[in-house]
């Protein structure tokens, strides 16, 4: 079986940051992709959200439920991600994409349990920034994954 990088991301609107650098970094690796698409929020904010949108429909407020569901569950990216998709079929990489509900260091943990074809672990810069993960899990990270976690950052443009 053919080796992968394992890119994890938000699903938010930002998940595709660093995604090209992924897919050039596959493409001259002659490596297959893999896309792990993480949440940022804890089950108990999630619970909240369902909370609110229920209790606008319980007052009649269907619209503004409505609203408040798609918000939470599409997000825009759905577009977005068959674009890259396609980008990826024209480059010649095979690409697999994962949605989970747990959070980033969960999630990279259950994958790499389950696949020992990934090669290396490329964090998006939505997942390093502003101490989404702590030093402390991404050290962690490092000593039990035995493979190389590559993390990725914004780039500051000087106006």
């Amino acid at each position: 079986m053919k080796k992968q990088l394992l890119f994890v991301t938000y699903q938010d609107k930002d998940f595709d940051e660093g995604l090209s650098y992924a897919i050039d970094l596959a493409g001259a690796m002659n490596e297959d992709l893999t896309i792990l698409m993480t949440h940022k929020k804890s089950l108990l904010k999630k619970f909240e959200d369902i909370m609110t949108t229920v209790t606008f429909a319980e007052a009649g407020e269907h619209e503004t439920a409505r609203e408040i569901l798609s918000e939470k569950t599409d997000n825009g990216y759905e577009k977005k991600l068959n674009l890259l998709m396609e980008q990826c079929q024209n480059a010649g990489i095979i690409t697999r994409v994962y949605k989970v509900g747990l959070d980033a260091m969960s999630a990279i943990k259950d994958f790499l349990k389950e696949k020992n074809t990934v090669d290396m672990v490329l964090l998006s810069p939505s997942i390093t920034d502003n101490g989404n993960i702590t030093s402390s899990d991404l050290q962690k990270l490092v000593r039990t994954a035995s493979r190389p976690i590559v993390t990725m950052a914004r780039q500051i443009y000087a106006v």
